[in-house]
């Protein structure tokens, strides 16, 4: 297997309960991915805790740290960009509180070498993988999805979806100062604008399994973008060009 630079990226607020023992779960992985934290000033010492692992695994632990709480999309922004700069080859979002299997980041990074630009860890591929989440909340994301394949047009089933690997072209290609949505609605832009340029977008299925620690960042202002975010995008999309 070649030996690529792999980082994954984990936005950070208020996360001391998770996120020693995520870290911990990446690195004791078969294959060496470094973690890049985005603390966004967490009151509950987060960031201090990062430093702290960051004596013992030099070089494979890094923190950006921000002013405040700033948002999903734009903590994610500053992290591809970073990931851009430093020459990384591939690049994974994923969340500190172990919703996203930490093993699986293996089958979005084997997804990408055999020929993905863009792998989803998704929970709608083969039926409905979700553990622990109310009906209520399954059927908002399940219909959410359904939703933005409708206006949108991609075929993708979780188009939701904050468990990725992208490659360095993807983020290269996008302009990443105009990605406009900031909630969850981000990860829909950005695997439309990914859709949108041509570009090779493989669903790897997962089990989605909710918090156990600490609490969501979920909230009803996040729904309404969703909402109007993606015929705001679509239409503005008809006046972009998408050559690469």
């Amino acid at each position: 297997m070649e030996n690529t630079r792999n980082l994954v990226i984990i936005p950070t607020y208020n996360e001391k309960e998770n996120i020693e023992a995520i870290i911990a779960a990446v690195f004791s992985l078969p294959r060496r991915f470094e973690v890049l934290i985005i603390d966004d000033n967490s009151p509950d010492g987060t960031a201090g805790i990062v430093k702290q692992l960051m004596q013992q695994h030099e070089g494979q632990l890094h923190i950006l740290e921000r002013a405040g709480k700033l948002g999903l999309g734009t903590a994610y922004i500053t992290g591809f960009k970073w990931a851009v700069e430093q020459g990384y080859d591939y690049i994974f979002e994923m969340d500190a509180d172990f919703s996203h299997p930490p093993k699986d980041l293996i089958s979005l990074h084997d997804a990408c070498l055999n020929g993905a630009d863009l792998a989803i860890g998704s929970r709608y591929i083969s039926g409905v993988n979700v553990v622990n989440w109310p009906m209520g909340r399954v059927l908002m994301s399940y219909f959410a999805s359904v939703y933005v394949r409708f206006i949108t047009g991609m075929k993708i089933m979780d188009t939701t979806a904050g468990f990725k690997c992208y490659t360095r072209k993807v983020l290269e290609t996008i302009d990443l100062d105009n990605i406009k949505l900031k909630g969850y609605s981000f990860q829909i832009e950005m695997k439309f604008t990914t859709w949108k340029f041509g570009f090779n977008i493989v669903e790897v299925p997962i089990v989605f399994t909710d918090r156990t620690q600490g609490t969501s960042k979920m909230s009803g202002g996040i729904f309404n973008e969703a909402v109007w975010g993606v015929i705001k995008m679509k239409i503005a999309s008809w006046f972009k060009s998408y050559k690469r």
